[in-house]
């Protein structure tokens, strides 16, 4: 195996010059860097990155676990981690938990064999808290990202419970009084928020919650699908829909598909967060709630890098964004 006593032997220079060419540690004469490089193709050498990690004590890599890579928030929330890995010189390593408990303790314990940096974790329903705490308590930070709380450590997401009840003030204030709310797994902290703020623009409009309109449970389209069908069948079906996120309004937009149900003729319609190019895909297009989803993302790895590089015991930080609500037809309106 080349070593770097073979590149350095080549160049005519010492090892520590080899050293500082591969690290830019210290400025090195021009037509000396040429020679090293030089060398270095010749042989083709390749840096022992785990040797390399295990004299600097850091790996140049972070670990980053979500629940579903396929969903468009979090896909957004991916490229900002990574775009801030890359500009500050690291690696992402991602894995994808699946809203699986044990899936992500696998992968929380699989990223610090290899001895990442840092954590940046979308934390599930029923995450082992516990796990997530001894991780920090052995020297890996963790930010949460988009799900917030649970745990002391920095954190990133948006604002939930008041744009979800500005929401559904809305579809209040146009008349609808029947409100159904595709919900999904409520031990998921923002879906809990956004069931909050469903709450608060009930109590503000006097209309008592029906529990029977609140669809809890998996949240994912399949299941979504199934139980808004069982709705809609209803004498006494709703008149207005909302949905949590992308996944639950997919659900609720196939239901209403089997039965022959359009919004806004038949039921009014919203969602947090949309799909990707909705305003050329969906007629009639969908009232959205919309996060900045690459903005949490670069917020989160900005987070653990300011964790890696500045003061370890500083106090955490909780940062919430603002979303963005956008009315268009699905809701029965335009503004």
């Amino acid at each position: 195996m080349v070593t770097i006593v073979d590149v350095a032997r080549l160049a005519g220079v010492s090892t520590s010059t080899v050293s500082h060419v591969l690290n830019e540690t210290r400025p090195v004469r021009e037509a000396t860097r040429a020679r090293v490089e030089e060398a270095i193709r010749e042989t083709g050498y390749r840096r022992d990155s785990v040797a390399r990690a295990m004299r600097r004590s850091q790996t140049d890599s972070v670990g980053l676990v979500v629940s579903d890579v396929a969903q468009p928030a979090f896909a957004e929330m991916i490229r900002g981690v990574e775009h801030e890995a890359a500009t500050a010189g690291n690696i992402l390593l991602l894995a994808n938990s699946g809203e699986d408990p044990a899936r992500e303790l696998r992968a929380l314990e699989a990223l610090t064999e290899r001895r990442v940096d840092g954590l940046i974790i979308a934390p599930v329903g029923r995450s082992h808290r516990a796990e997530m705490e001894e991780i920090q308590r052995q020297g890996t930070p963790i930010v949460l990202m988009d799900r917030l709380g649970g745990i002391s450590a920095d954190q990133v997401g948006v604002e939930n419970a008041g744009p979800m009840r500005t929401l559904v003030r809305h579809m209040t204030e146009h008349g609808h009084r029947r409100i159904a709310l595709a919900a999904g797994d409520v031990t998921v902290s923002t879906v809990e928020e956004r069931r909050r703020g469903y709450r608060d623009a009930l109590a503000d409009a006097e209309i008592d919650a029906d529990p029977a309109l609140v669809l809890t449970g998996s949240g994912l389209a399949a299941d979504t699908r199934e139980d808004m069908r069982k709705l809609f069948e209803r004498p006494d079906r709703p008149t207005a829909v909302v949905a949590v996120s992308s996944e639950a309004a997919a659900g609720v937009l196939q239901a209403a598909a089997d039965l022959d149900l359009r919004p806004p003729r038949d039921f009014a319609f919203a969602t947090f967060d949309g799909f990707p190019y909705a305003d050329l895909l969906f007629r009639p297009r969908i009232t959205t709630v919309t996060q900045p989803a690459y903005e949490i993302g670069s917020t989160a790895m900005q987070l653990l890098l300011n964790r890696l590089t500045g003061t370890p015991r500083a106090s955490h930080r909780s940062v919430r964004l603002e979303p963005r609500i956008t009315y268009r037809e699905s809701c029965g309106c335009t503004g």
